[in-house]
């Protein structure tokens, strides 16, 4: 993992109202209080991260947004700044997630607009690529993953590309149950990585790239154990607190899992 830390996100998507987040975080922190082995984030609804910055304060977990606009400030209706982010103090954003992509249809343009913004900020991005079934059937999945890699990244320096985190997230493994094997993740975060050493040479060994697409706390070790594989952007088991906190131990080699339901 040449030195990498290890990073597990949580995206909670539209879930969890405030009272919902505030008796996560209450059960989350207890189980993972201990954890220093790896860098922690929770990416909680606009609506849920006051409440959490609370709730989070002085712990080990770090607070994420799942978007942002790629504005300052302005006239831009439903829209949220980055600077509103820092204000409840996140430190990182999702951008790029195929979601938002698919359903909203942002483009690669639109995500390298909010890379910069998050940079120029001091948020650091973590930054979405993925396929569908149909690319990766047709063989294209490398060349699309690659594509939104590079445009998403183009034209930044090297210690800006530094700061940011990489999720492969293949569209067909999300929320269905299926997961790309580990040597399906390692392949696409090997190419990734070779696509960054394109961009900002030796430096790319020291960006983490996260898998994401139907990880679980019994598929986490197998995953963690490929090279280019460090860490996870985790969807669904996120959403409950000992499941979360269960998976995160068991991305650390060390640790002793945790039952569920304890």
């Amino acid at each position: 993992m040449a030195n990498r830390r290890t990073v597990i996100a949580g995206n909670w998507k539209m879930f969890k109202t405030t009272g919902e987040a505030t008796d996560y975080a209450v059960r989350f922190l207890e189980e993972v209080k201990e954890v220093t082995d790896l860098d922690i984030i929770l990416c909680a609804p606009f609506t849920a991260l006051y409440t959490l910055k609370n709730e989070l304060e002085e712990s080990i977990v770090h607070l994420g947004a799942q978007n942002m606009a790629w504005a300052d400030q302005g006239a831009y209706t439903g829209e949220i700044s980055a600077q509103m982010l820092l204000d409840v103090a996140c430190t990182y954003v999702i951008l790029g997630h195929s979601e938002r992509r698919e359903m909203f249809g942002e483009t690669d343009e639109e995500i390298a607009k909010k890379v910069r913004q998050a940079l120029a900020t001091g948020l650091t991005p973590i930054v979405c690529c993925g396929e569908n079934l149909n690319l990766r059937e047709e063989g294209k999945a490398v060349e699309r993953v690659q594509g939104q890699v590079t445009r998403a990244l183009e034209g930044l320096s090297t210690e800006e590309l530094s700061k940011i985190i990489v999720a492969y997230e293949p569209i067909w493994a999300i929320g269905t149950g299926k997961t790309a094997s580990s040597k399906d993740a390692q392949e696409m975060c090997a190419s990734i990585r070779a696509t960054l050493k394109v961009l900002m040479g030796l430096a790319a060994e020291k960006v983490p790239i996260l898998y994401g697409g139907s990880v679980k706390a019994e598929n986490i070790a197998e995953l963690m154990t490929e090279p280019d594989v460090d860490g996870a952007l985790v969807g669904g088991a996120s959403l409950d607190p000992l499941s979360f906190a269960k998976l995160i131990l068991n991305a650390v080699p060390s640790s002793v899992s945790v039952e569920e339901g304890i």
